[in-house]
């Protein structure tokens, strides 16, 4: 199995259950700028915790799937993963938090087609943003790259004023200006 594989068949799941989600990380990344091999999917979602035996049910055939690890992502660091058996790819699942952004940026998400599925992807400008706040929690080329990548993509379309606002309330703007200014570039791979 693929990593497009493995897409294809977590939004299957996640579309029949109904799960309010939207694909962030390297795959939404891939979609809006320069793509580059990833070794996991990262999904947020927003799961009432009466839809956990639903989760289980949906991914148990396929996936290694431990439902303490979902009760205990209501908790920080809100998140929790499944590893796909066919493929030993992992799939992260991050719980949709009160932060002021992560609502902002699930609202935003918008619905496109990839692989021929229906799905529920951070926006690009709101993808960039999510790149430059995690790489200042964990600094990574990769971020930075990605982030460039969308950016020499999508450089026409993007609203910059949003991105100026939260890139100020996430404290990212610097980076974000290099970023605009062609003085980080992206990675090719």
């Amino acid at each position: 199995m693929t990593e497009r594989d493995l897409l294809v068949d977590c939004l299957r799941r996640l579309n029949r259950m109904q799960v309010a989600y939207m694909l962030t990380g390297s795959m939404a990344s891939n979609y809006w700028g320069i793509p580059r091999t990833t070794h996991d999917l990262d999904f947020v979602v927003q799961l009432p915790p009466t839809s956990i035996a639903t989760v289980v049910a949906a991914f148990r055939d396929d996936f290694h799937v431990d439902e303490t690890a979902i009760r205990e992502a209501y908790r920080p660091p809100h998140q929790f993963n499944m590893l796909d058996n066919r493929s030993a790819l992992k799939v992260d699942f991050w719980m949709l938090r009160p932060e002021p952004f992560e609502r902002e940026m699930f609202a935003r998400r918008v619905s496109v087609t990839l692989f021929d599925e229906p799905a529920h992807i951070a926006t690009v400008e709101d993808v960039i943003l999510h790149k430059l706040y995690w790489n200042n929690i964990t600094p990574s080329e990769r971020q930075l790259g990605d982030a460039a990548g969308v950016i020499a993509v999508q450089r026409v379309k993007l609203d910059l004023a949003y991105l100026h606002h939260w890139a100020d309330q996430l404290q990212v703007r610097a980076t974000l200006d290099d970023l605009l200014a062609g003085r980080i570039r992206p990675k090719h791979t």
